[in-house]
């Protein structure tokens, strides 16, 4: 299956009431196209970070009750999961779509990774374009645009990740669903690829390499 790009329903899947109701659209329409990107993008990200990136797409497996508002396709260098590593996720929630490069609360090398950024403030700073947001929390929606922020805010953040047990901070860019139907898949694709070109510096941060 080649990607087709995303659709109003695609989007619209976060809108069905019922846990039951909203997983099984999510997984008739939107999980394949999430396989199909995951497919397309771990060479590039391999490429990108001379790491191999396995591809880890949410199944919401622990889900109980409550339906999913968000889903997404995750890449990181370890076959059995991504949580606890410095990742990349491609995700949507009703109103959007987002490109993140994550350190998420559950990885247990957040205050080393922390530390590393710290280091880096000024180059970080100054090479993230003002058009990127930051997010402090991945199951909320809202971002920070870094047109917004100094580098001291920028700097609170890394602190926080490093000293704060359920801190966690994620570098990307998000897209409005409108403009990601208008991109259409070809557009889509360069857009996630210029993206990932970017936050792979974050991501050789994490591990000491540039």
């Amino acid at each position: 299956m080649s990607f087709k790009g995303f659709t109003n329903e695609d989007f619209d899947v976060f809108l069905i009431d019922g846990l039951e109701a909203r997983m099984s659209a999510l997984k008739e329409t939107v999980r394949p196209k999430l396989e199909v990107l995951g497919e397309y993008f771990a060479p590039v990200l391999s490429a990108l970070t001379n790491d191999e990136m396995f591809v880890h797409v949410a199944k919401h497996a622990r889900r109980t009750i409550n339906p999913p508002k968000d889903t997404w396709v995750a890449f990181s260098n370890n076959p059995r999961g991504y949580k606890m590593m410095p990742h990349f996720q491609i995700g949507m929630w009703n109103t959007h779509l987002f490109i993140w490069f994550a350190v998420i609360y559950e990885a247990p090398q957040k205050q080393v990774i922390a530390e590393r950024f710290s280091k880096k403030l000024t180059k970080i700073y100054k090479e993230t374009p003002k058009d990127f947001v930051w997010s402090v929390d991945h199951t909320k929606p809202e971002t920070i645009e870094h047109r917004k922020l100094k580098k001291e805010d920028l700097g609170s953040f890394f602190d926080r990740l490093q000293n704060v047990k359920s801190a966690e901070l994620l570098c990307g860019y998000t897209i409005d669903r409108e403009k990601v139907i208008q991109l259409g898949s070809d557009g889509l694709i360069q857009q996630i690829e210029d993206v990932f070109n970017t936050v792979a510096t974050l991501y050789k941060i994490s591990q000491n390499r540039k």
